[in-house]
């Protein structure tokens, strides 16, 4: 194919792709030495004028010249109406009518919809165009704004393959997904997001990565490892950044909802509360919480449990999660916790034996709870 002779320019009203020019190369550049282009990209530290020159004046003709990779440039009107470069994507091809997509975005950009619409742009265009079936996604992992987007394309999340993507001599754990030319170019599941709740006691609000000391000396209180066995001992700081993270992977997958109970006056962590192992069909959810030793004896727990149990019933056209019922595991001979179960509303529906793994390593019996969604509102 001729460049720039046989490049289509896409349109989505004032949103345009368009082959490269020579004058994009300072934007480029500028691109290129963001510092979250540098974290999530395989762009060269020491990149230069002269490699941005490169890139649109060789890389992107010759990748349309010999038909293996299909670059755009991005451009959208910026804030004084004029239009701008905004980024580069491309479908690069894997033969056998599959294409991989690779996008980056200027600073100036982000936030505005924008490369979303041109995704959709070029997605169309390979579908359409050039007979794509099978279109893949990857990403590192920890990179949650370019898996947000892909999710919004309608992008199935196929795994997290260890040391598998090159940057800079490492190998990086890596997200895949792919887009099938016959999938709805929208999201297949849900992507859960904490809102901020709050009451008179304690604020619900998302767990962040400035809450891990706090999280490690909840983990570390005696109470807490006695009842809670799952928990890793001894636990760390690494633990709890790892733990503040997966929190994000529930959220994206569909599956948790995860707050921090936080001091209405200061903002500080006092315990967790999350609803977990929601059901495909938005019918059921456990609640569970721990609270902070620090908090303890406020009832924190008994007013958090109450406004997470508020949000699951809440119907999803109002912003809640819709579900039918919700059910909480305590151990038989945990009744503090147990109190603070019934004290919010759920109800002993039986035992079941040996279900709880405490912190010495023996398992108890179970007390099992649950409340309907009609009990709870009465």
């Amino acid at each position: 194919m001729r460049f720039p002779q046989d490049v289509p320019t896409l349109r989505d009203g004032d949103v345009s792709l368009r082959p490269h020019r020579p004058e994009d190369a300072s934007a480029a550049l500028e691109q290129c030495l963001d510092p979250l282009s540098r974290q999530w990209t395989t762009v060269p530290l020491d990149y230069t004028r002269a490699d941005a020159d490169r890139f649109v004046r060789q890389a992107m003709p010759g990748g349309w010249a010999d038909e293996t990779e299909f670059g755009f440039a991005v451009e959208a009107p910026d804030d004084d109406g004029g239009l701008r470069y905004a980024g580069t994507m491309s479908l690069r091809d894997q033969g056998e009518r599959r294409a991989e997509i690779a996008y980056g975005s200027h600073p100036w950009v982000r936030g505005r919809g924008v490369m979303e619409r041109a995704l959709r742009l070029m997605i169309a265009w390979g579908f359409e165009e050039r007979g794509l079936e099978t279109v893949i996604w990857w990403a590192n992992r920890g990179n949650w704004a370019s898996r947000k987007l892909a999710w919004r394309l309608g992008f199935s999340f196929e795994g997290a393959p260890r040391h598998w993507l090159p940057q800079r001599g490492v190998l990086l754990d890596a997200w895949v997904g792919t887009l099938l030319a016959a999938d709805r170019r929208e999201p297949t599941a849900p992507w859960l997001v904490p809102p901020y709740v709050r009451g008179e006691r304690v604020v619900l609000r998302r767990l962040v990565h400035e809450d891990a000391g706090r999280v490690v000396e909840g983990c570390l209180d005696p109470e807490t490892k006695r009842w809670l066995g799952h928990i890793p001992q001894p636990y760390t700081l690494d633990l709890a950044h790892e733990f503040i993270e997966g929190r994000e992977e529930g959220h994206a997958s569909g599956r948790a909802l995860t707050w921090t109970m936080a001091d209405p006056s200061t903002g500080v962590l006092v315990g967790l509360v999350n609803l977990f192992d929601l059901e495909g069909g938005g019918v059921d959810a456990e609640v569970g919480y721990w609270v902070h030793p620090q908090a303890r004896g406020r009832g924190v727990a008994t007013e958090a449990t109450r406004l997470a149990l508020r949000h699951a019933f809440v119907p999803d056209d109002d912003g809640g999660l819709g579900l039918e019922r919700v059910r909480a595991v305590a151990a038989e001979d945990n009744h503090a916790s147990r109190r603070v179960l019934e004290r919010a509303g759920l109800r002993i529906q039986g035992r079941e034996r040996r279900l709880v793994r405490l912190g010495d390593g023996s398992r108890s019996d179970a007390a099992i709870y649950d409340v309907l969604a009609a009990e709870f509102h009465a």
